[in-house]
């Protein structure tokens, strides 16, 4: 099988859509979510997503086919939220492992089926590790500036234990996305290379991606792109790029800078456009697929799916308008000897 990097200098590869809006299609209650093994927990599962991973692997299994049918080269796990921290929401910060690895399982057992059937398209399964609900940068008290709800040592150890069960899992790649504070990024980053060092285990490639969270420019916490990128670029990822926040037409530009910026490869997967009144996404796969088909013909893009919104649908007119272009190719960096 290919490995990601001889597929990357082939073509432009297609990462999935939105799990949160295929979830929401099946409608599930309370006691959907809990499924026969949460049927008594204490407190409120609906909307734990990544719970569903353990009480409803078929629907999880089904919406990466789905993406999958659709011309997804990678999938991501259903991980976004499977950190003790962010799992403290809901009282079940014990089960952060086991979320992984079936999560992980989930993605692993769908990608394989479809690169047996199909030799010459391998797919690729992504970690999904999110921002986390807490951040190090910001604090939670307007009262109190200095204070922080998590310290740095904290975000790397719940990191940590999530890279684990991915990698247990099965994993291929793992994607740090959805940044909109670079030091927990770099909680991230560090939990990486910290977990393979002590493993001894070969990396896995590191994709990163940030988000722009308005017209500014910049990271919630306040940084630049080319901040941002500088910020990171120090864990050699596979790729870099942007998620979510922004529709492809709000985008475009920070793409565009983007990809004269990095030295990687670049990603984007941007939201259906921007949300409606009610929070819902209006765009039509076809209008999305279309401005994304100006970022390939321009040579911005090694990989592009879509964020919040998107649906298996704008995935497979992506997939049909961006396969006509070539991928961005990388700068080729001068070297000095003096």
């Amino acid at each position: 099988m290919k490995d990601i990097t001889s597929a990357l200098k082939d073509r432009i590869l297609i990462i999935d859509g939105a799990m949160g809006t295929m979830i929401q299609q099946y409608k599930l209650s309370e006691e959907g979510y809990r499924g026969e093994r949460f049927k008594d927990w204490h407190k409120d599962v609906k909307g734990n997503n990544d719970l569903l991973s353990i009480t409803r692997p078929d629907i999880i299994t089904a919406i990466h086919k789905a993406y999958l049918d659709a011309g997804a080269d990678i999938i991501e796990t259903n991980t976004f939220s499977s950190t003790s921290i962010a799992q403290a929401d809901y009282d079940m910060q014990s089960l952060a492992y086991e979320l992984n690895v079936a999560s992980a399982e989930c993605a692993r057992s769908a990608a394989d089926e479809y690169t047996a059937a199909n030799p010459n398209k391998p797919r690729f399964v992504a970690g999904a590790i999110g921002p986390l609900n807490k951040t190090l940068s910001l604090s939670p008290d307007v009262n109190n500036p200095g204070f922080r709800a998590v310290d740095f040592d904290e975000v790397a150890m719940a990191y940590e234990e999530q890279i684990k069960g991915l990698v247990d899992g099965g994993v291929d790649l793992l994607l740090i996305e959805t940044i909109f504070d670079t030091l927990n990024a770099k909680a991230a980053i560090y939990a990486i290379k910290k977990y393979f060092r002590e493993q001894s285990k070969p990396e896995l490639p590191i994709m990163i991606s940030g988000t722009i969270t308005d017209a500014s420019g910049r990271t919630l916490s306040g940084q630049t792109l080319e901040a941002f990128y500088i910020s990171v670029k120090h864990a050699n990822p596979l790729s870099i790029g942007l998620n979510c926040a922004l529709g492809a037409m709000e985008m475009r530009p920070h793409i565009e800078e983007l990809s004269g910026l990095a030295t990687c490869y670049t990603s984007a997967y941007p939201n259906a456009g921007l949300p409606n009144a009610f929070g819902e996404y209006d765009e039509q796969p076809s209008e999305t697929a279309h401005i994304i088909e100006e970022w390939a013909k321009e040579g911005f893009l090694n990989i592009v799916g879509g964020c919040c919104g998107t649906t298996p649908d704008h995935i497979r007119h992506i997939a049909e308008e961006v396969k006509k272009y070539p991928p961005r190719i990388l700068p080729h960096l001068e070297t000095s000897l003096a």
